[in-house]
């Protein structure tokens, strides 16, 4: 375990932002997984950018790699389009 002031607060710090995270990361995987099983199409192109943008918020904080969201941007993006 640390002993200097500045490592027990470094500890601290690091465990806010971890449950932050994780919390950011549950609630966008939701999001993603109630898109997914949507049928409607009207329904589904209006979360679609909403979800997007979650993600790009999720990039910009470090949360998950720009590529993964451009990944999960583009194939969100065809289901909405293939649903009839």
């Amino acid at each position: 375990m640390a002993n200097h002031k500045s490592a027990l607060k470094r500890i601290r710090q690091n465990e806010k932002r971890k449950l932050r995270n994780r919390y950011y990361h549950k609630t966008a995987r939701t999001a993603l997984k109630v898109l997914r099983n949507e049928t409607e199409k009207s329904v589904a192109t209006e979360q679609l950018p909403k979800v997007i943008s979650l993600l790009d918020k999720l990039v910009k904080k470090n949360i998950i790699h720009k590529n993964k969201a451009a990944n999960l941007k583009s194939k969100l993006t065809k289901h909405v389009n293939k649903l009839a």
